[in-house]
């Protein structure tokens, strides 16, 4: 299970690119840097006390639009008792049919699995799919939760075996493949999610091990 990913810094160090809309608008740009400052360009699962909150990417029938949203997935006004920061790519249609409906991209440039980085060469920015709901907070303020979509690990991920003896790793979609994801109007269905794992097979395998987090060993 993926429990850390990040927005620049990482294995390759420097800053977030921009060449992924709507991260190449000015004020998106300025407030994503903000974030980065505050937790060090690294994504985490959001608890109880650290009410920490992460960049996603959103199309709620008007474009893409940034938010930030509750790492760990919100059933029914709640967040869930259950684990509900990574949801299998097996599982959409029939433990998350409702998340599946409104689907969100997290944007990444490398991503952690039993302490290794994994990233794109020369740190390219990439798109992680995700699942979304919507709920109120505590003050009654909207808020958006998501989960991270996972598949069946290739490539370097492949070797990188879970506490369950499989390999697993974030379904990173190739920015072909975006619009089809965010779209509003597609149903989340068994045709989504497989169209989805067939076309993120090259870019998945693209994701190579950079070694051990420092710090790890």
């Amino acid at each position: 299970m993926c429990a850390s990913y990040g927005l620049g810094g990482g294995p390759y160090g420097g800053g977030i690119p921009a060449d992924l809309p709507p991260l190449d608008e000015r004020e998106v740009a300025e407030d994503l840097a903000r974030w980065a400052a505050e937790h060090r360009n690294t994504a985490r699962i959001t608890g109880k006390r650290a009410r920490n909150v992460n960049p996603l990417i959103r199309d709620t029938g008007s474009g893409r639009e940034l938010h930030y949203g509750w790492w760990w997935l919100w059933v029914g006004g709640a967040p869930a008792k259950f684990s509900a920061f990574n949801s299998r790519d097996d599982a959409l249609t029939r433990r998350w049919r409702g998340a599946f409906q409104t689907r969100a991209l997290l944007p990444a440039t490398w991503y952690i699995e039993k302490k290794q980085h994994f990233a794109l060469e020369d740190g390219a920015l990439f798109g992680i799919a995700a699942i979304t709901t919507e709920a109120d907070d505590a003050d009654g303020s909207p808020l958006t939760s998501y989960s991270m979509v996972t598949r069946h690990g290739v490539g370097d991920a492949e070797h990188v075996l879970s506490d369950r003896g499989e390999a697993r790793m974030p379904l990173i979609l190739p920015r072909e493949f975006h619009d089809t994801w965010l779209d509003p109007e597609r149903a989340g269905d068994a045709a989504l999610i497989a169209d989805a794992v067939a076309a993120s097979e090259e870019i998945c395998r693209a994701a190579k091990n950079l070694g051990s987090v420092p710090g790890s060993e």
